[in-house]
């Protein structure tokens, strides 16, 4: 269902139903939600990574269970608020980088996972798909906010609206993937992009986060007040004293995330 591992301060957090998909039952956002939360509260984890079992990355929720509780009269079963937004929230605000490796399809809630990670790799053979509206839903999982951050309203609009998957090319064109590898690389390029990042100034990473998050819907000066207050917080980490020793003596920093 969820596999949780670390190394090299990597806590790699994998959706494990390949025969569905990776798709998303309740019992599944549960694990997923606890995983995260782990991972953002254990001092020892510097860097996320999210990636799926099998051929996909995550198909989305999983209609069937959907369809059951249609015809209970239960409808969305309140997963939206008590377990999407939840998962959304933690994946973008935790003061540490989240990367996702997409090994195949993302479609739906699935490809809103995908965009609300910090970065993401994807293999050549990945296609995301915002099908929302091909089933007669509006978008969720913080896609209506990630994704025109990501390739701008029009193009956001357009995918949405629309709902053909874009494959991992065009993906890497529009701006919504970091880089594409060949299949068989993915896992090893986005756990050594998250090693590099487990490798750096965490507190530095988390700041930058909550940076870029406000500055999105706040104006300049707002933006530059709140650059002030992260940047006194930054200078008085240990990293940010260490390396400037280290600049100082032209030697390489080694930071600690504290």
């Amino acid at each position: 269902m969820i596999r949780y591992d670390v190394a090299d301060a990597v806590a790699t957090i994998t959706l494990d139903r390949p025969d569905a998909m990776n798709s998303l039952t309740r019992e599944v956002k549960d694990a997923l939600l606890e995983a995260l939360r782990r991972a953002a509260g254990d001092p020892g984890v510097r860097a996320v990574l999210l990636t799926g079992s099998g051929r996909a990355f995550c198909a989305g929720q999983d209609l069937r269970e959907h369809a059951a509780n249609l015809e209970a009269g239960r409808a969305l079963n309140n997963t939206v608020r008590e377990q999407y937004n939840p998962i959304i929230e933690l994946i973008t605000t935790m003061d540490k980088p989240v990367v996702a490796a997409v090994n195949g399809v993302a479609a739906g809630a699935g490809a809103s996972l995908a965009f609300a990670c910090d970065l993401r790799v994807a293999s050549e053979k990945a296609k995301f798909a915002l099908a929302f509206a091909g089933i007669g839903l509006a978008p969720d999982s913080g896609a209506s906010w990630t994704l025109q951050r990501l390739v701008g309203y029009g193009r956001a609009a357009e995918l949405m609206l629309l709902g053909e998957p874009v494959d991992a090319a065009r993906a890497l064109e529009l701006g919504l993937v970091t880089r594409v590898v060949p299949a068989d690389d993915v896992l090893k390029t986005a756990h050594e992009l998250a090693v590099r990042l487990a490798q750096g100034p965490t507190k530095a990473y988390g700041a930058t986060k909550r940076a870029l998050a406000h500055a999105a819907t706040h104006s300049l000066t707002e933006a530059l007040a709140l650059e002030a207050d992260l940047q006194d917080q930054c200078v008085a980490t240990e990293d940010h004293v260490n390396a400037t020793a280290a600049f100082l003596a032209k030697e390489r920093p080694e930071f600690h995330g504290r």
